[in-house]
């Protein structure tokens, strides 16, 4: 049967490289095409400099175009930031939020995009009135589903009854996968006990995750036990993230177009340490997708105080598990790095 899951590489799994100057645009996407994973995300201002402030780069645009041919690349999603909080007195007006959605839609077709990743603070409201514009120009607006929100908050819910009445095919959803943190992430706790969280503590902490203790109780634990300082941030992390259902995607499905593959460790055994991708595919192969499972680094923050960020290993680790999970012959540029 051929295999309709699909692999991409955001390109912000590689922020610490493209910053410091050891990676450019072409090396990025080359790194990419060489693993196989041809689907290209962006984050528009960290890809192209002055984005969206100077408008345009034109001949950016021109260089990302030869580099997706040069390397048979597919461009996928360009995640775009709404700036509602510009001013500080009032919000952004409502239709200057559907002006700056539009800007990003006609960005995301110029690079030959086909979806654009909208924050979910985003309302409802602006995203309905920005999707006959989309729909005309061939994109479809992915609101991400992220920690702490998930498929059954009434944020979301929200979103998705806008969308039916909206009767458009322009809208959907893009789930963040760090919404299925089942354990605490290792190189998470490491950072803590670096910054001076004791070890007893962050032992703590790391249980109560595991035995799903409502945050509020863990923090006061924590406070009355060993006072103020970094063990309260580390538990303070647990508001913000949790373990809910891969199945809960299910029901969503239709209009789920876009994966991004959250990861904070990949181990030696090619296993995240603490998102069950397992579980995550089956539910995916379950319910027919067939777009792109993208993967995005975050454990660079974790790590970048104690040594040298491994951005391209830890990428190269998760499309080896793809590869895996998909039943999929791995090319030589993973197995040989």
């Amino acid at each position: 049967m051929t295999q309709k899951i699909k692999r991409g590489v955001s390109l912000y799994s590689f922020q610490n490289d493209t910053f410091l100057g050891r990676m450019s645009l072409a090396d990025a996407i080359r790194h990419c095409a060489e693993m196989g994973a041809r689907g290209i995300e962006i984050v528009g201002e960290q890809t192209f400099h002055g984005w969206p402030e100077c408008g345009m780069p034109e001949q950016g645009i021109d260089e990302w175009h030869t580099l997706m041919q040069l390397y048979d690349a597919v461009p996928v999603c360009h995640d775009f930031m709404l700036d509602y909080k510009r001013y500080k007195d009032r919000p952004m007006p409502f239709e200057e939020q559907v002006r700056s959605v539009k800007n990003d839609i006609d960005f995301a077709a110029r690079l030959g995009m086909k979806f654009i990743r909208s924050l979910v603070s985003v309302t409802p409201e602006v995203l309905v009135a920005a999707a006959p514009y989309a729909e005309d120009k061939g994109i479809t607006i992915l609101l991400e589903v992220h920690a702490p929100l998930h498929f059954d908050h009434p944020w979301i819910i929200r979103h998705a009854e806008a969308y039916e009445k909206a009767n458009t095919r322009a809208l959907g959803f893009l789930p963040d996968m760090g919404m299925f943190l089942f354990r605490f992430p290792r190189v998470w706790k490491e950072r803590f006990i670096r910054n001076g969280c004791p070890q007893a503590a962050a032992d703590f902490i790391e249980k109560a995750y595991e035995d799903r203790v409502l945050s509020e109780y863990v923090i006061n634990d924590v406070l009355q036990k060993w006072g103020p300082g970094p063990q309260v941030a580390m538990a303070e992390t647990l508001r913000h993230n949790a373990a809910f259902e891969p199945k809960r995607m299910l029901d969503f499905m239709p209009r789920i177009r876009n994966i991004h593959a959250k990861f904070y460790e990949m181990t030696d055994n090619l296993t995240e340490w603490s998102i069950p991708y397992d579980e995550v595919f089956r539910v995916l192969q379950q319910g027919g997708y067939e777009g792109y499972v993208c993967s995005e680094y975050e454990g660079n923050r974790w790590v970048e105080d104690a040594g040298e960020v491994q951005s391209l290993e830890q990428v190269r680790r998760q499309q080896l598990m793809f590869c895996r999970l998909l039943n999929e012959t791995p090319p030589a540029a993973l197995l040989n790095p």
